[in-house]
């Protein structure tokens, strides 16, 4: 290699590792799980704060209760670097801190003992991110109602709740012991924040604050606020406690639409088990964006109508029959809000399973028929860009293909096991066995390898860590037909069924040729089950 070409090559690959370093070390400081970390598991927020919509602003205290897991005499809690630190403080002392990017590493002045519970109360300030497109891209959103009086939501999935309040920004620690969320508003509106209301109280300073409270662990990224001139309305359904917050021009058409919340009650609890947050109690909550599933305050925004913001994501007209928002959001209460991702680069455990909630709620009400014609319709979204399980430990999500990729590995895992009730009784058992529970792909991969009694290693590791859909491959050698797989998974296997001349037969193929008895003239006879296997 000639001097200059060696030259040039070097520093092309410096700039690619600076750019690198620089990126990974930001993310890793929010996604990994460093001893700062794991030294502590954090047991209670409470969340106390003054928002002012007209100047964009909060102000207030997080309260961390916290039980040291391994001695230590630094921690790590995360708040955005463009939030200002107010003070923080431990056994009334004012603790000192460094900051990095968004990381705010704690000195807590002398060595906390292992299993010792202690309170943090960090003081901050400032003016949170605005979202330019939530609930994709994380931040507040300020917005207006007919007559005039704010509406203000947030959503931060992804980018972290860190966004807007002190905390500790990982899915894999959530406060075991609940939080409360108290928000206090300019006098005229209301803040609805996840769990009970427990009451209000004028401040006599021209704000009133609402106060609320979570028995059950919650993900950081659900705890939210909503603030506007909201209405209520609700009541109690089969023992569930339903309540719903809308604005209040809106009133008659939420009644109408949130009509659809009873019966995907019963279809998802009758499939994965009782409402998992019913000391919570369940509520729809009107915000000025589409949607977040914010635990027991499902963020609703898609203006009253059936499909997604009008729109069928199948492309087969049953997408039109129910409302996607109230639907998927309703869903991740189980897939994502109960079961959780220790690291968010295996969100497919959220949206995967969430996605395939909803044609589960159309096979409960219009037959599996319809149901399959749904999410089978859910192909053409498939990008197969980049794997679904991202990279771990650095704060990143992969493909957004976890959505209806996941759910249809999950509607093929159902068509390789081919016994219903079976499956939806390990649907069922899933459920409940992982509930309250944060969990990783190689749990939910052991529980099915289990549960089916089927290695379905493979499948599972072809769908998720490549972005290649397996092809069936086939020839005819001396009449008899000849078939494998074409994947990137090595040594993959996967029984599929196909027709011959109209005639279902299942085949056992796997990555390796296979010359099986079957006598076939041309593979024109053949039709592989594409609606049953997510298959290329």
């Amino acid at each position: 290699m000639k001097l200059k070409s060696f030259l040039l090559l070097l520093i092309t690959i410096s700039a690619q590792l600076s750019a690198q370093e620089l990126i990974t070390r930001k993310d890793s400081l929010k996604g990994s799980l460093r001893i700062e970390r794991t030294c502590f598991d954090v047991l209670r927020y409470d969340l106390n704060v003054k928002m002012t919509p007209s100047e964009k602003s909060i102000v207030g205290f997080n309260e961390i209760t916290f039980k040291v897991l391994t001695n230590t005499k630094k921690i790590q809690l995360d708040l955005f670097s463009n939030m200002n630190i107010d003070s923080i403080v431990f056994n009334t002392k004012k603790l000192k801190y460094k900051r990095e990017f968004d990381a705010v590493f704690i000195n807590l002045g002398k060595e906390l003992l292992a299993d010792s519970q202690n309170k943090i109360r960090f003081y901050y300030s400032g003016n949170p991110i605005i979202a330019k497109k939530a609930p994709w891209d994380g931040g507040f959103v300020y917005k207006s109602d007919s007559s005039g009086k704010d509406w203000v939501g947030v959503a931060v999935q992804g980018t972290g709740s860190s966004l807007w309040y002190p905390c500790k920004d990982t899915q894999s620690d959530e406060p075991d012991l609940g939080a409360t969320i108290k928000v206090a508003v300019p006098n005229g509106l209301m803040d609805v924040s996840n769990g009970r209301l427990t009451g209000s109280e004028d401040l006599k300073n021209g704000y009133t604050r609402w106060d609320w409270e979570v028995k059950n662990p919650i993900n950081n990224y659900d705890i939210t606020l909503n603030i506007a001139n909201y209405i209520h309305f609700g009541e109690n359904y089969k023992g569930l406690d339903l309540d719903f917050y809308v604005l209040c021009e809106n009133e008659a058409l939420a009644k109408k639409q949130f009509e659809q919340v009873k019966p995907m009650l019963d279809c998802f609890q009758s499939k994965f088990g009782e409402y998992p947050f019913k000391e919570d109690g369940y509520k729809l909550v009107e915000t000025p964006y589409l949607g977040m599933e914010h635990q027991s305050a499902v963020a609703y925004g898609n203006k009253y109508g059936n499909g997604y913001l009008g729109s069928d994501l199948s492309r087969t007209g049953i997408g039109m029959l129910f409302d996607f928002i109230i639907i998927h959001e309703s869903g991740h209460e189980w897939f994502g809000n109960s079961i959780t991702s220790k690291d968010i680069a295996d969100m497919w455990i959220h949206e995967g399973f969430t996605c395939y909630s909803e044609s589960v709620f159309l096979e409960c009400q219009l037959g599996m028929e319809k149901a399959q014609l749904y999410i089978n319709g859910l192909k053409r979204n498939i990008r197969n860009d980049e794997p679904i399980i991202a990279k771990y430990g650095i704060n990143k999500e992969g493909s957004g293909d976890m959505y209806y990729k996941g759910a249809l590995m999950l509607n093929t895992i159902r068509h390789i096991l081919n016994d219903d009730e079976k499956w939806w009784k390990i649907i069922l058992d899933y459920s409940n066995t992982f509930k309250h529970k944060i969990i990783d792909t190689e749990t939910v991969l052991a529980y099915f390898n289990e549960k089916t009694g089927l290695n379905l290693t493979s499948v599972f590791n072809q769908y998720l860590r490549y972005t290649k859909i397996p092809k069936l491959e086939m020839k005819i050698d001396n009449l008899k037909l000849c078939y494998r797989w074409n994947a990137s998974e090595p040594n993959f296997e996967m029984p599929v069924d196909i027709k011959i001349k109209g005639e279902k037969v299942r085949i056992n193929a796997s990555s390796k040729w296979v010359k099986s008895r079957i006598v076939i003239e041309s593979l024109k006879d053949i039709e592989i089950l594409k609606n049953d296997f997510l298959v290329d």
